[in-house]
């Protein structure tokens, strides 16, 4: 008898240090980043020292999305490589593939989601408000 309940603690306490173990490999392991945006020149607006150029480019997972958002300023694009949705508050999704282009006026709520089976990469030209930031989420540009 004493055997068995020698087994069943034993059992026990592995069985819980088994799940700790995986909880905790769980949460040390990296997330997988689902797009990558990162400004490649800035550069300042001739004649207006409020306004800045910013060439950004974007890298999207196959599946990835970007998040609905915003900029403070006008954003020109174009699709380097793959095909992506471009998603427009209050429009249907419009499929943009490489070698097409896209236009958002300041402050129009949009964002991207990858629908190909390759990373989709973009190039994005923004003129926006010198020292504002470049990408606002939708929420947040939602409360001003």
């Amino acid at each position: 008898m004493n055997a068995f309940r020698i087994g069943l603690l034993s059992g026990l306490v592995l069985a819980t240090f088994a799940a700790s173990w995986a909880q905790a490999q769980q949460a040390s392991a990296p997330a997988q980043q689902v797009y990558v945006s990162k400004p490649i020149m800035v550069s300042p607006v001739t004649g207006d020292d409020k306004k800045e150029v910013v060439l950004m480019s974007v890298a999207i997972q196959p599946s990835g999305a970007v998040p609905m958002h915003t900029h403070p300023g006008d954003c020109v694009g174009a699709v380097v490589e793959g095909t992506v949705e471009l998603l427009v508050e209050g429009q249907a999704p419009r499929r943009v593939a490489a070698g097409e282009a896209y236009n958002n006026v300041r402050g129009t709520v949009h964002g991207f989601r990858n629908v190909g089976d390759t990373q989709a990469k973009l190039l994005n030209s923004l003129v926006v408000d010198k020292g504002a930031p470049r990408v606002q989420p939708a929420a947040q540009a939602a409360k001003q």
